[in-house]
């Protein structure tokens, strides 16, 4: 008796599914084929981007063999043509590249160029900081100490990332500007940390030998 009784049951859920499948059948089917396309469109853009990516890849490879031949123009054109056009991460560091190789012509453009990303908050706070730190060391020997102060004392922190290459440049702006105290104040900040590398350490002393004796009071 339980197996006809099963079977009852059975013969009504085939019933009942059939109903169902009658009912929606297409909103089914259309949904099937939303899947079957969302994963193929999905494999089609990495498949796309990763070949962006390989594009971009050689050419700034080409663009870093030309800067390495001398060839400074058509370098700095190359990489401005991937800023424009790679995809992010190749843009970012075309960018640099590119106020890089203009430095080599025109210091004061590439400055601009590097105050540019400093402005661009996409590229992140680490990067901004490093075309701070580019822009001030295409500038410190033109730029005014106030000029310099402004653009670096915010990078001069201990927990700034390159704090140490931003208080050498200001060291360095002072001295030009004769402004001895100041020039001890950055270079006293850099013999004092701990953090400084031996490089930058025996630079600063350098520096050092080169100011006036402090006055006796």
């Amino acid at each position: 008796m339980s197996e006809l009784f099963d079977e009852v049951d059975e013969e009504i859920r085939r019933e009942q599914l059939k109903k169902l499948w009658d009912s929606y059948s297409l909103y089914i089917i259309a949904l099937a084929l939303l899947v079957i396309a969302s994963v193929g469109g999905w494999r089609a853009y990495q498949y796309f981007d990763a070949q962006k990516a390989a594009e971009a890849g050689d050419s700034f490879n080409k663009a870093i063999e030309l800067s390495e031949q001398g060839k400074h123009t058509e370098a700095e054109a190359a990489f401005a043509g991937l800023a424009a056009k790679a995809p992010y991460g190749y843009r970012v560091l075309s960018r640099f590249r590119a106020a890089g190789e203009a430095a080599a012509r025109d210091p004061q453009a590439a400055a601009k160029m590097f105050d540019e990303i400093a402005a661009d908050r996409s590229v992140g706070t680490e990067l901004q900081a490093l075309a701070r730190i580019r822009a001030a060391g295409l500038l410190v020997d033109s730029a005014t100490y106030a000029d310099m102060k402004q653009r670096l004392e915010p990078d001069t922190g201990a927990g700034a990332t390159f704090h140490n290459v931003a208080r050498e440049l200001l060291a360095l702006s002072a001295f030009h500007a004769n402004d001895s105290t100041a020039t001890r104040q950055w270079l006293d900040m850099i013999a004092l940390d701990a953090e400084t590398p031996p490089s930058l350490r025996s630079r600063a002393e350098a520096l050092q030998a080169l100011l006036p004796p402090v006055a006796k009071s």
